[in-house]
């Protein structure tokens, strides 16, 4: 299943002080692993295949049909997957993703089904697993492990937008070879390296139903407990919209769709994808959206992998710290693209910006003027004596479900309430901000929801 299911009976108090019941209504809840998910806040994903060795500017639309001359150029010598992880985690990372297989077809580990992977190169006599290494780092650095699987394009087999060409048996008979390798690269993938927070299929994974690879059923029995994102059968996680790092607001974790783009798509993609990015608060599943950007995306560059002279396209701190208010503080979990490079290490300046990143959401949020937390419409939180605030940081107990539909905020000044800020969607973290104020209280008064609020986080901080 997707989501489980928390049935509910809606309670209103009405201005004549009489409670009435209203519909029966059934609120999606996140399964353990999307609670993972948007508790994890920020998630890494390692982008690494044989162009990054090449020396030029990676193109994608020549990647994906053109194969790589030579596959031995793969030879990072000083591959240090512990260094990739400790700097994942130095920004705040809870789950780390790496690119198993990506547009080339290239597989970085030991594969049984596809002969086009790290047992053809010279590079460690052939015995080279870097999907192992990864897994390992991430348990030795607690960053939960995930893998993602790029089958939609393949250029050295000659696959696009998951189908071979040609015509006639010819076509026919190499399609069922590729679904069938797809099929066992999956099987490889989702049991030799344990537990996986999530699997990654680029671009979706097209089914049988499709004439493509039956893979979710073998996902679900080697990692029932993981994200599965996606295909036309199941998504647990959305695209939020964009490759921008940020979603608008609100941004609701429920969606009316079993699974989000592959199919409705008339729906979908009306108005620049905004059902992506908004959701849907009455939609009848749960699925949280990612919001996803490469470091190296800044001042027209949008860069995945590693690519020579490209360090002045890193994100400033400032960027960043903008992505993370209007991702995670918008109720998304946002995606970080890193890129090592060619001798197998992340590269210092990507590694110092990530390390300003954590410190910098550390320094903002680690400290709450004042914190509580309660069940109810109203929540006042008293303000130490003295003390200024110019953000708030409030959280649902997601766990039974989005239930705020609207909210404000007011702070006692001088005895008398004032509205400082109102929203809607609150979900797993909403981060606001407004004018630095002296006040001796808050009060977050919740105006309209579905059931009973459950407030598992509100503080009130004072950022420079």
């Amino acid at each position: 299943m997707i989501s489980r299911f928390l049935k509910i009976v809606c309670i209103t108090l009405l201005s004549t002080g009489f409670l009435k019941a209203q519909e029966t209504r059934e609120i999606p809840v996140p399964t353990q692993a999307q609670l993972n998910w948007q508790n994890a806040e920020l998630v890494a994903v390692f982008h690494y295949d044989l162009h990054v060795f090449d020396g030029k500017k990676y193109n994608q639309r020549e990647n994906r049909i053109t194969p790589v001359p030579d596959y031995n150029i793969f030879n990072p010598k000083k591959l240090d997957t512990d260094q990739w992880i400790k700097a994942a985690k130095d920004a705040g990372c809870k789950i780390a993703i790496l690119t198993a297989t990506h547009e080339t077809g290239f597989a970085l580990y030991q594969s049984d089904v596809n002969p086009y992977c790290l047992k053809a190169v010279k590079w460690r006599d052939g015995k080279g697993d870097i999907v192992k290494d990864f897994v390992e780092s991430c348990r030795k650095y607690d960053v939960l492990p995930g893998i993602y699987i790029g089958i939609r394009w393949n250029s050295f087999l000659g696959i696009h937008d998951f189908k071979v060409s040609g015509e006639g048996p010819f076509a026919e008979n190499r399609q069922k070879y590729y679904n069938r390798m797809c099929e066992g690269m999956t099987e490889e993938l989702m049991s030799r390296y344990g537990d996986l927070a999530i699997v990654w299929f680029d671009g979706g994974a097209h089914g049988p139903e499709k004439g493509g690879p039956d893979v979710l059923g073998i996902f679900e029995k080697h990692q029932p407990n993981g994200i599965f994102y996606h295909n036309t059968q199941r998504a647990d996680i959305r695209w939020g919209g964009s490759e921008s790092g940020t979603v608008p607001y609100p941004c609701w974790g429920t969606y009316p769709f079993v699974y989000s783009h592959s199919t409705n798509q008339e729906v979908v993609f009306k108005n620049n994808f905004q059902l992506l990015k908004e959701g849907d608060p009455d939609g009848a599943y749960y699925m949280p959206a990612m919001s996803d950007a490469p470091l190296r995306g800044y001042n027209g560059r949008h860069e995945w992998f590693w690519e020579p002279g490209d360090e002045e396209h890193i994100f400033p701190l400032e960027n960043l710290v903008n992505m993370y208010y209007n991702s995670v503080g918008h109720n998304s979990t946002l995606i970080l693209g890193l890129t090592p490079d060619p001798d197998g290490l992340m590269p210092e300046p990507d590694v110092k910006r990530l390390k300003e990143l954590g410190d910098e959401i550390k320094n903002r949020f680690d400290a709450p003027v004042a914190q509580t937390k309660g069940t109810g419409e109203t929540i006042t939180l008293e303000i130490p004596a003295g003390k200024k605030l110019n953000h708030i940081v409030i959280q649902e107990d997601i766990e039974h479900g989005e239930r705020i539909r609207t909210y404000t905020v007011d702070a006692r000044i001088n005895g008398v309430w004032k509205k400082l800020c109102e929203g809607e969607s609150v979900g797993h973290k909403r981060i606001q901000s407004f004018d630095t104020v002296s006040c001796s209280a808050l009060r977050l008064t919740v105006e309209k929801s579905v059931d009973k609020p459950l407030i598992r986080n509100f503080s009130a901080f004072l950022i420079d």
